[in-house]
């Protein structure tokens, strides 16, 4: 299997990032696997996509950081590579890290992915999906009973009076963060404090403004979906649950910013919620998400390049990236043997 992980930038890729592991995983089991920087794409007169990419050397790897070490040496091999030659392109970029600097960068994973696919490549996550994701207001287009109470404004006075309806307490964030940037809980003492806050969330844009879950002081747990189920290892759910660091006004629940990854019981209230979103994922042609779920109710969902699959593995002693990896290959051959009897959505979840 070629397989390539598209990523925001080689150089800040880190050895625990779940792409890492899942592109050392697949090399170790044989396949090629290349790193495409998401700022490296062209599209030829011919018609094709081609890439600037880069993969190790063929051999076993049992660290991250050599693999990364390696993936960034002079050794690694280095082409510019026919992307529709590929098997499968994974888009690992995050869309919102390029928001403030480099905004032209957001949907070029996307939009080069969509030409691939055009081609025969299976692209995952399916780029025509990935377009009504590409903020947090994917979340509102499910059901209502598992969604937290939401405004979406850039209106003060708007937000100001959500809050007020929920007592004075209330989660902001913007609606293209990512990694707890800019989040705050508003708490009824900080009314003096709020213009401040909102002008804050507002400088990336829209705010979204959450009722305020109590649960939420216990962190939140994060599970993964793939080929829209629970994804599982020996009986065992890849989840975990984050708990929050102190201060950051305890609501900065993601790993880079300094929370704890502990076990979790994942239980039928979970997998109820889980159940109810996996329609509209398979629809969309959402093979890999992470929901971030606090007691019933879903906070977020990462489709774009949802983390944590090293450290659920290390709990769990599970090697999920395995399973997502076969699931590749599955999806490969059965294009191998039916071509042209799947469309790139229905392989996604297939």
């Amino acid at each position: 299997m070629r397989l390539a992980m598209v990523v925001n930038n080689i150089n800040t890729e880190v050895s625990d990032y779940t792409t890492t592991v899942m592109a050392m995983r697949a090399t170790n089991m044989g396949h090629e696997v290349w790193y495409i920087d998401v700022a490296e794409f062209d599209y030829a007169p011919d018609h094709y996509v081609y890439a600037r990419a880069r993969r190790v050397p063929d051999k076993k790897y049992r660290s991250l950081r050599v693999y990364l070490e390696s993936l960034r040496s002079q050794s690694a091999y280095q082409e510019r590579i026919c992307v529709t030659d590929l098997d499968v392109l994974m888009l690992r970029n995050d869309p919102a890290e390029d928001v403030m600097d480099r905004p032209w960068a957001r949907l070029a994973g996307i939009n080069f992915g969509r030409l691939a696919m055009q081609h025969g490549v299976i692209v995952l996550n399916d780029p025509n999906g990935l377009t009504h994701a590409v903020n947090k207001m994917y979340l509102q287009y499910f059901p209502e009973e598992v969604r937290p109470r939401t405004l979406i404004s850039r209106d003060k006075d708007e937000i100001k009076a959500f809050i007020d309806e929920e007592g004075g307490r209330g989660v902001l964030k913007p609606i293209t963060g990512s990694g707890g940037r800019n989040v705050f809980l508003v708490q009824p003492e900080d009314k003096p404090n709020i213009n401040q806050m909102i002008e804050a969330v507002s400088r990336e844009g829209y705010v979204i403004a959450q009722e305020y879950l109590p649960d939420a002081s216990h962190g939140d747990i994060r599970l993964f979906l793939m080929n829209g189920d629970p994804l599982c290892s020996k009986g065992k759910y890849a989840a975990f649950r984050r708990q929050r660091k102190k201060g950051d006004w305890d609501m900065r629940s993601n790993i880079t910013a300094g929370a704890v990854a502990v076990p979790v019981q994942i239980d039928e209230t979970i997998l109820a919620l889980a159940e109810s979103v996996r329609t509209k994922l398979i629809q969309n042609g959402m093979f890999l998400v992470g929901l971030d779920i606090v007691g019933d109710k879903l906070m977020e969902i990462n489709v774009f390049s949802p983390g944590g699959l090293m450290s659920m593995g290390q709990m769990e002693e599970c090697h999920f990236c395995c399973e997502i990896i076969l699931s590749l290959e599955r999806k490969v051959e059965y294009l191998r043997n039916n071509p042209g009897s799947f469309d790139n959505v229905k392989l996604a979840t297939l």
